[in-house]
């Protein structure tokens, strides 16, 4: 069995100040006790940061002006800086690079659709996959994200939509979904506590619903049995990329430690769980993973399955060999899975001009 270290062991590098959205209910207060505080400060602290979206200290009026600088400071350190935003789709569509507390760089991305308003976010800075046509994957991992820097990326998005930045004015943020950087399954525990965050009612949380929210994961089987046993029903989405192993190890190189059999086998439990059709996401790259017979193999694969097939047409890199697959193609690779009676969709590409692909805002810094 092929050994991948950096899959789970992400450098040892400093992780940011404790955040209010880093604990849990119970450890909030405890917090404020601590800091010589009653415990309903907390329910107050959760109440602005959560419910009223606002992270600012100074604008917590309700708390006496003493009580506020010393919880701001211990609670709410300021985890995410923007560094800059880029906007496509006539102002829709929002990519944000953010630097975190020690320089690193990570971003999120807000899309507003006609029924929905989605945040993709990122889980690590860089990622340890290695899929080669990955810019994140091409940088290497550098750290874990905190829960509450998960967290923050998502309060952040909600803030935008609540003050109308985005074209069509104001609206609630609806979806999330962690496919921004890094692999959200090898940062399990701060990503676990962090869906909680997103899923607990205000105050304790900021009380999305949990169908709204998709968890992506390149294939790491026992990491989704844990996530099935969270008791929570997530929609999760598989980066298959490949019906076949021989090629899915070079694609996906975790492939070499879990197969395509396996993978499957871990998404039809978390399927049987929840009582939900889990996705597959399928990048069409020219030459590569395209061809009919892939699409029929695919079709086969997942016959009789809980799945749908999402096909996503490959957002190059700059200097990358790889590229999307011509429109004729990816038309009959869907007409191949379909004839198999598998659901399939062209996924909706948002954000091409504004380097789209994760990674690529990071990496010109």
């Amino acid at each position: 069995m092929t050994s991948l270290p950096l899959i789970f062991d992400a450098p040892r590098k400093s992780m940011p100040p404790r955040h209010l959205a880093d604990l849990s209910e119970t450890e909030r207060r405890a917090a404020v006790i601590e800091l010589g505080e009653k415990p309903f400060r907390a329910d107050q602290l959760s109440r602005h940061y959560f419910s009223r979206l606002n992270n600012d200290p100074a604008a917590m009026t309700d708390l006496p002006a003493a009580v506020r600088s010393r919880l701001g400071d211990a609670l709410l350190p300021t985890l995410l800086t923007e560094v800059r935003h880029v906007e496509t789709d006539q102002g829709k569509t929002r990519k944000t690079l953010w630097k975190l507390h020690d320089g690193t760089l990570v971003e999120s991305v807000l899309m507003r659709y006609r029924d929905r308003l989605t945040v993709c976010v990122s889980s690590q800075a860089g990622c340890g996959m290695a899929c080669p046509f990955c810019a994140t994957g091409q940088g290497g991992l550098n750290r874990n994200l905190s829960t509450a820097e998960i967290v923050e990326q998502v309060a952040a998005a909600a803030r935008v939509a609540a003050s109308g930045e985005l074209r069509g004015g104001p609206v609630r943020l609806s979806n999330v979904v962690f496919m921004g950087m890094g692999e959200p399954l090898a940062n399990y525990k701060r990503v676990a506590a962090a869906l909680h965050r997103l899923i607990e009612p205000a105050p304790a949380g900021l009380g999305l619903s949990q169908r709204s929210i998709t968890m992506s994961t390149v294939g790491l089987a026992p990491a989704i049995g844990k996530l099935a046993d969270e008791g929570l029903n997530v929609t999760l989405a598989v980066s298959l990329h490949a019906p076949d192993d021989g090629l899915r190890d070079t694609l996906v190189p975790v492939n070499t430690r879990w197969k395509v059999k396996e993978v499957l086998e871990a998404a039809d439990a978390y399927a049987a769980r929840t009582g939900r059709r889990y996705s597959i996401e399928y990048a069409m790259i020219r030459n590569v993973n395209d061809q009919r017979w892939r699409a029929d193999l695919l079709g086969e694969l997942l016959s009789g399955r809980l799945a749908h097939v999402n096909l996503i047409p490959l957002n190059p890199t700059p200097g990358s060999p790889w590229d999307a697959s011509p429109k004729p193609v990816e038309e009959a690779f869907v007409a191949g899975i379909a004839a198999h009676g598998v659901s399939v969709t062209v996924r909706d590409t948002r954000g091409r001009e504004i380097d789209g692909a994760c990674g690529q805002l990071a990496a010109k810094g």
